[in-house]
């Protein structure tokens, strides 16, 4: 007896299209694995991000050891102008490439998805504007940039690009900070009109002339590539890798160093935007019995600066907490106060 033939279909039901689709699919599960394979704790390898570092000494090697100890991400590559500083970080992680350029690393390195940088002040806002240019998000230490418009340069290209981006502040990173907002929120401390922040900083050389005897560029340093945006100075002993900050060419002195660290929570937990006023004193630097000196682009000696700002409804502090730009259309309408926000720190002064 002859088995029955199986009824199939002169015209199948499944589409070469719908085939070609479901066997991709099929075989992009075995190249994709679930993180549920895996087991709690591990991290698919496609869920991993694929970092660089721009600045791996110092403060670069701390970002790169903190972006590393999420297990979420691959130290793939790297660059610093001084081989010196980067020791560390080159053992850390040996099967990353190394390069002095930021340029050529990302030129070269394809694959990269985000990017820390780390550098002096004045060298921020390059790495960074380019990273964002090519689709790659970015962790850019503190103080964000090194004046005033490079900041609107990269919220504009932050906006641009569509990546995601943060400022690096461990200041405003653990529970400090929140359990002051909740305290605020709460009532807890009542009407807040005055907030007074204190610093030790400077802690390096400042307010002093420029060194007079240039010396020989060690080795292991690209001095071209160290000086990056700023105007060309022959080399000098002494300025990198820390005490650049003194020097309003490279740094942006006790202000820049420490104010996105404590000046940080009063814009958090009050909500404020931009300050309507800004006054600042200065101290004078004496180089003889009553002879005052004056130096060209030196971060002058600590002061006070005190900021005001105008106080925000309840409805504006919502706003802006995403952003809002538009609280002058509302001036007639609402009931500003002023509140006056001091500042125990430094202008940074030049010529």
């Amino acid at each position: 007896m002859q088995p029955e033939k199986p009824n199939i279909p002169l015209e199948s039901s499944v589409s070469r299209r719908d085939f070609l689709r479901n066997s991709s699919l099929a075989a992009l599960g075995f190249m994709i694995v679930p993180r549920h394979v895996l087991g709690k704790g591990f991290v698919a390898p496609s869920d991993r991000l694929m970092v660089a570092a721009v600045g791996a000494g110092g403060m670069g090697g701390g970002d790169i050891a903190g972006v590393f100890k999420s297990g979420r991400s691959e130290i793939i590559t790297m660059c610093d102008v001084d081989d010196r500083r980067s020791v560390k970080s080159r053992t850390d992680f040996p099967k990353a490439t190394y390069y002095k350029d930021w340029r050529v690393m990302l030129d070269k390195e394809k694959q990269i998805d985000a990017v820390t940088i780390s550098t002096p002040d004045h060298n921020h806002a390059a790495p960074a504007l380019a990273a964002m240019a090519l689709g790659k998000h970015v962790y850019v230490q503190k103080p964000l940039t090194h004046d005033i418009y490079e900041a609107k340069i990269l919220t504009q290209a932050a906006a641009k690009y569509k990546v995601v981006t943060q400022m690096g502040n461990q200041g405003s990173s653990g529970d400090g900070v929140r359990l002051l907002k909740e305290w605020y929120d709460a009532g807890v401390i009542g009407d807040v009109h005055t907030v007074y922040c204190w610093t030790d900083r400077p802690v390096w050389p400042q307010g002093i002339s420029w060194p007079k005897a240039a010396e020989a560029v060690p080795a292991e340093l690209d001095w071209d590539l160290w000086l990056g945006t700023a105007p060309y100075k022959k080399y000098v002993d002494g300025l990198v890798p820390f005490n650049w900050r003194g020097w309003w060419d490279y740094g942006t002195g006790a202000l820049g160093d420490m104010g996105c660290h404590i000046a940080e929570p009063a814009f958090s937990v009050l909500n404020l935007a931009y300050a309507k006023e800004v006054q600042a004193s200065v101290g004078s630097v004496y180089v003889d019995e009553f002879v005052r000196g004056y130096f060209l682009k030196v971060v002058h000696r600590p002061a006070m600066l005190s900021l005001s700002f105008r106080k925000l409804t309840k409805l504006q502090e919502m706003s802006n907490s995403t952003g809002w730009m538009e609280e002058f259309n509302l001036k007639d309408r609402m009931n500003w106060q002023q509140m006056k926000y001091s500042v125990m720190e430094e202008m940074a002064l030049s010529s």
